[in-house]
């Protein structure tokens, strides 16, 4: 096995954010005592102070994962938030913008897409013209020899990239202003991949290391939810929605409303018989593309 370099993780570490939750048969129950009894956080009052602070989340987040380690299946991780944090700040930068009216969650990067380019669903021609962002992307200090990371570089187009940033822009013509309303971020920053090159998504992984990372993915996510302050968050995909359920619990019972669409995924069939026209029709009946 070969790991990305990393300190094994510890209990103490995560102890605060796993006190929120309680497990009873084999099921995780969120304790909405402990989560109520959590200050909630303040949005920034400027927009410089809310790019500052998201900055801060992510280097927070990227240090908390990297302290982690993984065991068979997994082979590789990459975590882009370290060798692609150009790219990452970049879109930290010029689109993270408090008030907004939706915060759209992903799983985690596809090797083609946020592993290349440290931008949630970073398919590299769509982050280069439609975002504006080309940026040095590092190597990670292990790569897989089946998905290496060549940045701007890579020819390889990904798909549930490809189609979600497609919609966007020919629903709103530019990025702006689309990022005026929404933003976008992925739940889980790492990338994990078996020795054959397969992906492994992180609800697959076993419960001693899944359990830290999802509570250092959640703590971010609170964090992130604190400094933006949407009126909704939307789980792009099932495993998504299922995170914001638990993670943002008590805000949904204090009134954040959350919601879901489709996963442009090619390996979903629903996805492949239309995806932006499923994606279209499900952010209408939410609501968010009223005036648009």
């Amino acid at each position: 096995m070969r790991f990305a370099p990393t300190r094994r993780w510890s209990w103490h570490v995560v102890r605060i954010d796993l006190e929120l939750l309680r497990f009873a048969s084999g099921r995780i129950v969120v304790d909405h005592t402990l989560m109520a009894n959590r200050p909630a956080a303040k949005s920034p009052r400027s927009p410089a102070q809310v790019v500052t602070a998201v900055e801060r989340v992510s280097r927070k987040l990227s240090r908390a994962v990297g302290a982690l380690e993984f065991g068979d299946p997994v082979d590789v991780v990459y975590n882009p938030l370290e060798y692609a944090w150009k790219p990452h700040r970049q879109y930290i930068r010029r689109f993270a913008r408090p008030g907004i009216r939706a915060l759209l969650l992903g799983m985690n990067p596809g090797p083609w897409g946020m592993a290349q380019t440290g931008v949630p669903f970073g398919e590299v021609e769509m982050v280069r013209s439609f975002l504006g962002i080309d940026e040095p992307v590092a190597r990670p200090k292990i790569e897989h020899p089946k998905r290496p990371v060549t940045g701007f570089q890579c020819e390889r187009r990904e798909v549930s990239g490809a189609r979600l940033w497609g919609w966007v822009e020919s629903r709103f013509g530019s990025a702006d202003p689309f990022f005026d309303r929404f933003f976008i971020w992925n739940d889980c920053p790492l990338s994990f991949m078996e020795s054959s090159g397969r992906n492994r998504t992180p609800d697959k992984l076993p419960v001693e290391e899944r359990e830290p990372l999802y509570a250092a993915c959640d703590a971010a996510l609170r964090s992130l939810v604190g400094i933006l302050q949407p009126s909704m968050v939307v789980g792009v995909g099932a495993h998504a929605t299922k995170r914001l359920s638990v993670t943002l619990a008590d805000r949904i019972d204090d009134g954040l409303e959350v919601g879901t669409i489709l996963h442009p995924s090619p390996a979903s069939p629903a996805a492949n018989r239309g995806w932006a026209d499923a994606a279209e029709r499900q952010m209408t009946e939410l609501g968010l593309l009223e005036g648009i």
